[in-house]
């Protein structure tokens, strides 16, 4: 309230209300890439990749004075040569809190099933899917078998990967999970769509990649559709998607990296100091700090 003194406008403000010592988080780590070959030529295609880990809770307790450790996961890098699984993504850290990196996606030729991981990546022909962190993902889809041509996707946050139809459609990726920690409904983690080598009708075929990053699969058979062969696409930056799997033409994509974001009341004190330069941003009465690389806080 305001009152008029002597002539003067005084105006009361109310001090911030001391450090915090409790925080929400999200810790998503980076996605795990699909499987296939890392150049065009004739290997056979391979699944997708499964999401980074994905944790996320409120209430965490922090001290005041200590510093945090804030670990930004990598996505894996795509498949290179044999035995043809994409590489796995690497870990997201917030003080005690650690997201797995997502499992790489397996391959028609050589390690057929996908990697374990935060979300498992997607298994090929007869592999099985890597299997996920509980809390954290879910299992790729398992290998369609037939005459081996697809790839299943990539498990996500929220459910696991698809398997793939049959001899010529590849698995979606699993989905997502959505947060609204930075005040907006944002998916995270969404697995990869695996890879696939039939002959298509249309460039637009592919097994999509979970909402949340995932990236599509790629196609690319011994014939192109009208349109051209359509490539994998990376799992997004900074969602922990998986990447999409390689075809007979085309190769594999990698995962997208993670983020750690926290929050806590705006009518709080900031930290004392950030490294690894967090985005800041206020929204719904919180103060919200996002990482994207790596670093520290301290309150």
């Amino acid at each position: 309230m305001s009152n008029l003194l002597g002539g003067y406008l005084s105006a009361t403000f109310n001090p911030l209300s001391g450090a915090p010592t409790a925080v929400e988080y999200l810790v998503v780590a980076g996605g795990g890439a699909g499987g296939g070959q890392s150049a065009a030529g004739s290997v056979p295609p391979g699944a997708g990749g499964g999401a980074g880990g994905l944790r996320t809770a409120a209430g965490f307790a922090v001290t005041a004075g200590s510093s945090i450790t804030v670990t930004v996961g990598a996505g894996g890098a795509s498949a290179a040569g044999s035995p043809y699984l994409g590489g796995s993504g690497t870990n997201s850290v917030f003080s005690s809190i650690t997201s797995t990196g997502g499992g790489g996606g397996g391959s028609v030729t050589g390690t057929t099933s996908g990697a374990n991981g935060g979300s498992g990546g997607g298994g090929a022909y007869t592999g099985t899917g890597g299997t996920g962190v509980s809390g954290q993902g879910f299992a790729g889809g398992a290998g369609g078998g037939g005459s081996g041509f697809t790839g299943s996707g990539g498990g996500g946050s929220g459910s696991v990967g698809l398997q793939s139809r049959d001899s010529a459609y590849g698995g979606g990726g699993g989905t997502g999970t959505c947060s609204t920690i930075t005040g907006q409904r944002v998916f995270y983690a969404g697995g990869g769509g695996g890879g696939m080598s039939g002959t298509y009708t249309s460039s637009s075929i592919v097994a999509l990649g979970g909402g949340g990053g995932g990236g599509n699969g790629s196609n690319g058979g011994a014939s192109a559709p009208p349109g051209g062969y359509v490539a994998a696409k990376a799992g997004t930056a900074n969602t922990g998607g998986g990447g999409g799997g390689g075809s007979e033409q085309q190769p594999s994509a990698a995962g997208g990296s993670g983020i750690v974001i926290i929050r806590y009341p705006a009518t709080q004190q900031p930290p004392t100091s950030t490294t690894g330069s967090p985005q800041i941003n206020y929204a719904d009465g919180y103060q919200i700090y996002t990482w994207t690389s790596s670093g520290t806080v301290t309150f």
